[in-house]
């Protein structure tokens, strides 16, 4: 590594939501730690650590950081030979001296509370039996004159990860205690009750909260709240759900207009996520009316506010009610805020009109993320993308009105953004190209000149390549007359590979559209260009020329990938023609395609596993693919001028 830091792989951050593993970095600025897959991440500077301690635990050593602020992170998974450089890491870097804790295994329940900051550890002689954080107490009560019991929060976001959630702790403080002594009037019971409240968030738990916002439409989970800020959580109370999650679970807010409406999204996402059931929530997205104003006073301890939160609140607000709102969250939690980057639609707006799977919602292309909105809320960071890839709409006669964009992860995951205005094409591409993620259908040509001559090109007799390669690979039995008015089947509820339903290794084709023949859709059901222009008979030669020819695909383009159902499809369509004499085309495609659904995830696997591999030599054979046919996409407006 550089700058004389250490990485680590397989280190698990440890808390009430259960045990992340991820990367960590110990560098001379300090500490940051990555979760595995992406997520939540920590970033602890030099000047705010406190102090550092190892403990041995089972099979590993565990860090643990104590900060500023009061919070204590422990990280687990560094091996004995970690502990002896690390250690001189911290002392000739940071110049702090790591103490060593001993874990006790004894069983023994009598032993010392010590506090440290907000950690509570319960010492069985020298060893450390366990520890906990005030910060997760929500309350404490008094039980007869010995025993003091501690609640913990309940918050919905723990328990997506973990089956168990400690929920109270009672100690037992006899009246001969010689560390917490009390008097006539206070039993050591009562002291050591009073020093847990002290040091503690307990007034969070309580009923009085620090503001609230009342009826905030939140789009999902779906329903109309009263939003709580609490000092460290925040509530949503609904008629039908209550959810109450800590601050250390909020990754990340996002304001973000919506444009040519009166309405604001702030985005909470969550990490670990919100669990109702068998549903997750990672982002708790609310709509707020953009133009109403909001005044309020918050209910924070003076005291308290002069020595935490000075810097991060002001006492008083009044403003559109969504900055307020972010403002207030962003002091409490610490969570930093996305805006709008530098993107803007033809429309001057900071999103694109889109679908993904079978919702309508808004793409917006943020500085290093996407994210669609509102439903389902999907949030794609600009390093986990492979590639994306531009694609002619298939949908008949509007293909000329609209694209599509694929963004495929590193993963393998795919996200396929349907319905896209053609004339949002060149601001979308320019901010792509920009943001260096590779853009794989323009392969290693001019990308620019070439999507630009395609862009001035508002033929609606250029071959569509995708709708030609499902004709040819259906047996080439439609016609001409049928290609031109060719309209994918999706009234059999859908395809067994589309995207609400399993994986598609071509990521814009499903199986039942290689099976399914065209369908001739009537022309006033398609969008088509407005003109005044009157269309010609399609015999009429007014010049004495030819018809004009259709452009021919390139005879050198690799062959697109085929998915497991189109494998499948070609095991399976002889036989099934074989034992259903004069079975029809039609009848083929739906048989081949029910077939499929009903077949189990390991009946699935061959197939998948050709899918796979088909895809990788499409991937190898468009990278060395020196002649590529861009999209056929019209920059112009929705209606042309004649």
């Amino acid at each position: 590594m550089t700058d004389g830091g250490h990485l680590f792989n397989n280190i698990t951050l440890g808390g009430r939501g259960g045990t992340n593993p991820g990367q960590i970095k110990i560098f001379s600025g300090g500490i940051a730690w990555k979760r595995q897959g992406g997520g939540k991440s920590i970033e602890i500077d030099k000047a705010d650590i406190m102090g550092v301690t190892w403990m041995k635990v089972p099979r590993t050593n565990q860090l643990g950081v104590q900060i500023k602020d009061g919070l204590y992170y422990k990280f687990t998974g560094f091996r004995d030979q970690d502990v002896v450089s690390l250690t001189s890491f911290f002392q000739n870097n940071f110049g702090i001296s790591v103490d060593e804790k001993q874990l006790s295994v004894s069983g023994r329940n009598w032993g010392e509370v010590d506090l440290n900051g907000n950690m509570l550890a319960f010492m069985v002689g020298s060893k450390q039996s366990f520890e906990v954080s005030l910060a997760d107490v929500s309350q404490t009560t008094l039980q007869g004159k010995n025993d003091v019991m501690l609640e913990f929060h309940v918050d919905d976001t723990t328990g997506a990860n973990e089956k168990d959630s400690l929920m109270e702790l009672s100690f037992h403080i006899p009246n001969s205690n010689t560390q917490y002594v009390g008097d006539e009037n206070h039993t050591p019971a009562q002291v050591f009750r009073d020093k847990i409240m002290s040091m503690a968030d307990v007034g969070a738990g309580g009923e009085d909260s620090v503001v609230t916002f009342d009826g905030i439409a939140v789009l999902t989970p779906r329903g109309r709240y009263s939003v709580e800020l609490h000092l460290s959580f925040l509530r949503l109370q609904g008629q039908a759900n209550d959810f109450k999650i800590q601050y250390s679970s909020v990754v990340r807010l996002f304001l973000l207009p919506k444009s040519n409406q009166p309405h604001t999204f702030v985005i909470v996402s969550l990490d670990p996520p919100i669990r109702k059931g068998q549903t997750l929530y990672p982002h708790i997205v609310m709509q707020f009316e953009t133009d109403v104003v909001f005044q309020s006073e918050l209910a924070i301890n003076e005291d308290l506010y002069n020595t935490k939160y000075k810097d991060k609140l002001e006492l008083s607000y009044k403003g559109l009610i969504h900055e307020v709102f972010t403002t207030i969250l962003r002091g409490l939690s610490g969570a930093k805020v996305t805006k709008p980057g530098k993107f803007r639609s033809c429309l001057d707006g900071y999103a694109v009109k889109s679908s993904l799977k079978a919702e309508d919602g808004i793409l917006y292309p943020l500085e290093k993320s996407f994210f669609f909105l509102p439903k389902p809320p999907t949030l794609i960071l600009h390093e986990e993308v492979d590639y994306v890839e531009f694609e002619r709409h298939a949908a008949g006669g509007s293909n000329m009105h609209y694209f599509d964009l694929l963004i495929r992860l590193k993963s393998e995951q795919e996200h396929l953004f349907r319905n896209i205005q053609r004339n949002e094409y060149h601001n979308l591409y320019s901010f792509i190209r920009e943001k260096g993620l590779k853009i794989m259908n323009l392969g290693g040509a001019q990308p620019t000149v070439g999507m630009a001559q395609v862009l001035e090109n508002d033929d609606d007799d250029a071959v569509d390549p995708h709708l030609e390669r499902i004709k040819n690979e259906a047996g080439g039995d439609e016609s001409d007359e049928e290609d031109e008015d060719f309209v994918l089947d999706k009234d059999d509820g859908g395809s067994p590979t589309d995207d609400s339903g399993g994986d598609d290794s071509d990521g814009s084709d499903s199986g039942d559209e290689k099976e399914k023949p065209a369908k001739k859709e009537p022309k006033k059901d398609l969008p088509s260009k407005a003109s005044t222009s009157k269309k010609k008979p399609r015999d009429a030669d007014e010049d004495g020329k030819k018809k004009k020819q259709k452009k021919k695909k390139d005879p050198n383009a690799p062959k697109r990938a085929m998915s497991g159902f189109m494998f499948f499809s070609q095991m399976e369509r002889e036989n099934l023609k074989k034992t259903n004499p004069g079975i029809s085309f039609t009848d083929v495609g739906r048989v081949l395609g029910e077939k499929w659904k009903k077949m189990s995830t390991e009946e699935k696997e061959p197939y998948e596993v050709k899918a796979r591999a088909d895809k990788k030599r499409y991937m190898d054979e468009i990278s060395g693919y020196k002649n590529p046919q861009p999209m056929n996409v019209d920059s112009g407006n929705e209606s042309d001028s004649p």
